[in-house]
C-alpha cells in the first residue's frame, strides 16, 4: 500500500492534474470516479495504473476486482492521500491515470463540431457529452480552445472521451478536413435554425462564451445560424446552445 506522499505515480498524478503541459509531455490524463474508470475499461481504453483507497463502495471493489483479470496495476494508497491528490469535492476512493490515445476520425463524417476558443472546461464536457450523444463524428478543438483532457472537461463529458473522436488541430487542419463539408457558424445574426436545411454534410461551429467565434471560424464557415430566443436574455451559454443546435440537427435528420 502507498502511503509516502513523495510516490512517484502520486507525483505523476499531482501534475497530470495539474498542468496542460505535463498531460501533454507525459501522453496521459487522469480520471476519478467509478463511472468513468468503468466506462473506460469497457471501451478498452489504455489503462497505465489504477489507485484506490479502502473506502471505496460495493460497485468500486467490483470494479478493482475486473481492472485486476484484466492485469491492469492496481495499487491501494491510505485514505488521507488518495483524497488529498483527489480533484472532486466528494472523492470516490478511486482514480486512474489512462493513456492519451485518440479515437480515430471515421472516413468521410458528415456531422461534425467544432468548438471554438472553448474556454470554460465545464462548457466544453458538456459539448462533448452532448455531441457523443446527438451522433455527431468528431469534434475538432482549434488552437485557443481548453485542453480536452483536463479533469474537470473529462468528468463534465461523463465518458464521451471514450467514444468520440476528439482532436485539437490547426485552422489549416481543420480546412482541410472539412473541405467537403458546408460549414455553419453559430451566431446571433444568422438565420433561424429552425428554417435551416441540416440534412446535407455539415460542420457545426461554436463559438467561446466571452468573445464568440475567431476570425478564422468565420472565415471557414459559409452561413451563419442562430437560436431563436423569444425571452429577454442576451444570449446562451456555449454549452447549451451547441446542444439545441446539434439537436435540431439529429430531429431534421430523423424527420426527413
Amino acid at each position: 500500500m502507498i502511503t509516502s506522499n513523495q510516490n512517484l505515480k502520486l507525483k505523476l498524478v499531482r501534475s497530470l492534474i495539474g498542468s496542460s503541459k505535463e498531460r501533454h509531455a507525459a501522453q496521459a490524463f487522469v480520471v476519478e470516479g467509478v463511472r468513468l474508470l468503468e466506462e473506460a475499461l469497457t471501451t478498452e481504453w489504455p489503462i497505465r495504473f489504477v489507485l484506490y483507497a479502502a473506502g471505496l463502495n460495493e460497485r468500486g471493489w467490483e470494479l478493482v476486482k475486473k481492472l485486476e483479470t484484466k492485469n491492469i496495476e492496481v495499487e491501494q494508497v491510505s485514505d488521507t492521500l488518495l483524497n488529498s491528490i483527489s480533484e472532486t469535492e466528494n472523492p470516490q476512493g478511486i482514480l486512474a491515470v489512462l493513456e492519451h490515445s485518440f479515437v480515430p476520425i471515421p472516413q468521410s463524417p458528415d456531422f461534425i463540431l467544432i468548438a471554438d476558443q472553448i474556454r470554460d472546461p465545464g462548457n466544453l464536457g458538456t459539448l462533448l457529452r452532448t455531441a457523443a450523444a446527438a451522433g455527431v463524428q468528431a469534434v475538432f478543438l482549434p488552437p485557443e480552445t481548453t485542453d480536452a483532457f483536463a479533469p474537470k472537461v473529462v468528468r463534465a463529458g461523463m465518458g464521451a472521451h471514450f467514444r468520440l473522436p476528439v482532436h485539437s488541430l490547426s485552422w489549416e487542419q481543420i480546412r482541410s478536413a472539412t473541405k467537403s463539408l458546408k460549414i455553419y457558424l453559430a451566431d446571433m445574426q444568422g438565420s433561424p435554425c429552425w428554417k435551416t436545411d441540416f440534412h446535407i454534410p455539415l460542420a457545426l461551429i461554436v463559438g467561446g462564451e466571452a468573445e464568440g467565434a475567431t476570425e478564422e471560424a468565420r472565415s471557414l464557415a459559409s452561413q451563419a445560424v442562430s437560436i431563436p430566443m423569444p425571452g429577454k436574455v442576451e444570449s446562451l451559454n456555449a454549452g447549451v446552445a451547441g446542444g439545441i443546435l446539434l439537436f435540431e440537427v439529429v430531429r431534421q435528420r430523423q424527420t426527413g
